[in-house]
């Protein structure tokens, strides 16, 4: 692999986050019955993030919780991991919410509906929108996010890494080229 540029650094990735969490608030016109859901493993500390930029907006703490979609992924042969559940727990009451599922990048749409399905399996929520930090292209399911810190078009022969303070000691957003 071979990096081709950083497209976010840890202020433009504050700045997108801040922006998503106005966006959020707008759309829904405040935080009353919204629930944030990280998809794991990145997801999470972003949905964290966020919940903080909505306390020091509003001034008012939004649940947060997380979501494990490994046993739901259609794409396991590929791969080439064994279907686990960690926890069915998501942390937060979804039954009659609006849940933001928050993830670092939406590529396929495979990941968002794999989430969709567990925490539908939790209990009906009121609506669920989708929270990304990354937007890549190449949709194989019609899925669309709601909320994106910035759009990336790229090539099937790119990969973009999403790396946090909490998972990966830096905030950065690198694409690279594939050998």
């Amino acid at each position: 692999m071979k990096l081709k540029s950083i497209l976010l650094d840890d202020k433009a990735i504050r700045r997108s986050l801040i922006r998503i969490s106005h966006e959020i608030l707008e759309k829904n016109k405040g935080v009353e019955e919204i629930v944030l859901i990280g998809i794991k493993r990145r997801g999470y500390p972003l949905a964290q993030r966020i919940a903080k930029c909505i306390a020091d907006i509003e001034g008012v703490e939004v649940p947060v919780g997380s979501v494990d979609i490994s046993l739901y992924r259609d794409d396991l042969q590929i791969i080439g991991e064994a279907p686990k559940v960690n926890d069915k727990n998501l942390g937060v009451e979804v039954k009659g919410k609006k849940v933001v599922l928050v993830d670092d990048v939406l590529f396929t749409g495979r990941t968002a509906r794999a989430a969709l399905d567990a925490v539908i399996d939790a209990g009906r929520p009121k609506m669920i929108q989708l929270a990304v930090l990354i937007d890549r292209g190449h949709r194989e399911l019609p899925i669309r996010a709601d909320f994106v810190g910035k759009n990336i078009p790229t090539s099937r022969s790119e990969l973009i890494s999403v790396s946090l303070k909490e998972t990966d000691e830096e905030d950065s957003v690198k694409i690279y080229e594939l050998d």
